[in-house]
């Protein structure tokens, strides 16, 4: 049996296009279609509707399916049994970024992974919505938050610091908070899907409204209105720690509260075995986190 053609009936059902599918798995229209038939014939039924319009799983098609996906997994266990864990990466990896993260972090990093294993592809997709990875036919998805989704298996890759910042301008001209209360008098950089900022004040979480005349749905957006002096900006640490280390921002330090940490995590779907490429692109993001915050420059407190 086809494994190419299994795992394009799966990434069909997944992706409700044949057209899809095949572009995920970098094949031709012709070749998917081939494949396809070439399937259908040798299990004897149509797995496939095909119309102009849609397509959509038999109902053979969709008793064959989770066969597929255990063909598909248990090869992959049998070759990763005999070439050990040190078998190198290969083949298409789709990782699924936020705009920012991706931009600064995810896309230089890929450079480098894609020079060390030359058999990797990668498709790289930056969008601060979260995506539905099984749905999107996505390996591996890097995400800042507070992991909730049991159906899905997450790995904790790095701590991901948060910081209030604001520019030198702003700093001078309307001050530095140095209490959690002065937020409410000063200008304060909010996107338009998180309105509070979370805190830890006395070791309990606290989440504080804020507002101010900006408010955006893009973290660069947001970080460039602080760059210009338009007030405070609540960000990550790898998101601000070159304008710190330039002057180009100021940390600003509260006396009774720090900003609530996140944590970075490397999110895939539940699988027998974690693919090599995976595995080997989630150190590799591990270890550049570890070298950023080590090679980290000592900064000075505004407002302290």
């Amino acid at each position: 049996m086809d494994f190419t053609a299994l795992a394009l009936l799966i990434e069909t059902a997944t992706a409700g296009s044949l057209a899809e599918a095949a572009r995920r798995l970098r094949l031709s229209p012709m070749k998917a279609t081939r494949l396809i038939s070439a399937l259908e014939d040798e299990v004897g039924t149509r797995l496939l509707h095909r119309t102009t319009r849609a397509l959509s799983l038999t109902e053979e098609g969709l008793v064959f399916l989770p066969h597929a996906r255990t063909l598909v997994e248990e090869r992959a266990a049998a070759l990763a049994s005999v070439q050990g864990a040190g078998a190198g990466p290969a083949g298409l990896l789709r990782i699924s970024a936020s705009l920012a993260f991706g931009r600064q972090i995810v896309a230089p990093l890929v450079v480098d992974f894609m020079g060390r294993h030359p058999e990797v592809q990668v498709d790289l997709q930056l969008t601060d919505s979260v995506v539905d990875i099984v749905a999107e036919g996505i390996d591996l998805a890097i995400r800042i938050a507070d992991l909730r989704d049991s159906s899905l298996i997450a790995r904790r890759i790095a701590d991901n610091p948060r910081l209030l910042v604001a520019a030198p301008a702003y700093i001078e001209r309307c001050g530095a908070p140095t209490s959690l209360s002065d937020l409410q008098s000063h200008e304060c950089l909010a996107s338009r899907s998180a309105t509070h900022w979370s805190f830890r004040v006395a070791a309990r979480s606290r989440a504080v409204k804020v507002i101010g005349r900006f408010t955006a749905n893009s973290i660069d957006a947001i970080h460039e209105a602080c760059r210009g002096g338009l007030g405070i900006a609540y960000l990550s640490d790898w998101d601000v720690a070159a304008d710190l280390a330039k002057g180009t921002l100021r940390e600003i330090s509260l006396e009774d509260a720090v900003p609530e940490p996140l944590a970075i995590w490397g999110v895939y779907a539940s699988r027998h075995m974690v693919p090599a490429k995976v595995r080997f692109f989630i150190d590799a993001l591990a270890e550049r986190l570890k070298t950023g915050t080590e090679n980290s420059p000592t900064r000075s407190v505004a407002g302290s």
